[in-house]
């Protein structure tokens, strides 16, 4: 980085350069590359800000704010209909419980989705419900030895330091 000003017409221009983009509910980073914008998004990784990239036919290394407004609605285009463009599998909801169809959720749907799915199962009672009302591990992992949250296990020394003073102090009376 040079300490010299920009000349004309140089890419460091912050004239046409817009500092956030927003794509649906969620202010994406205009500073950054397309990619790297879009995993920004809740439920975009980077195999999908990839493929997302493409399918708008935009350079995925162009920086985001610096994009016409006929590229950046292509992405949002895009993203919005990602789940019709990729295969099934790819998708982050399959089978959606009500609908039946499997569609790919980004931004704060994510979250609100993925919250009524946990209360879902906690009103049923399935076993993932359970654990998720109990608070311990949902998806097999071991608890004998991790995830405790209550208290200590061990050996407290301070409890012991505070005995041996306790006795010491009886012993001098």
């Amino acid at each position: 980085m040079s300490a010299e000003e920009p000349q004309d017409g140089s890419p460091e221009d912050d004239e046409d350069l817009r500092y956030f983009v927003r794509i649906g509910q969620t202010d994406l980073d205009g500073t950054k590359a397309v990619e790297r914008s879009l995993t920004d998004m809740n439920g975009i990784g980077k195999r999908t800000a990839r493929i997302v990239a493409d399918s708008a036919d935009v350079d995925r290394t162009a920086t985001f704010g610096r994009l016409d407004d006929d590229e950046i609605d292509r992405v949002v285009e895009a993203v919005e209909n990602f789940a019709d463009e990729v295969p099934e599998w790819m998708v982050n909801r399959r089978n959606d419980f009500y609908t039946g169809e499997s569609d790919h959720i980004v931004g704060s749907n994510l979250s609100q989705t993925r919250t009524q799915d946990i209360n879902r199962m906690k009103m049923i009672d399935s076993y993932r419900g359970v654990r998720h009302k109990r608070g311990q591990k949902v998806r097999g992992q071991r608890t004998k030895s991790t995830g405790r949250t209550e208290g200590t296990i061990g050996v407290n020394v301070e409890a012991i330091k505070e005995d041996m003073a306790e006795e010491e102090a009886g012993e001098e009376e």
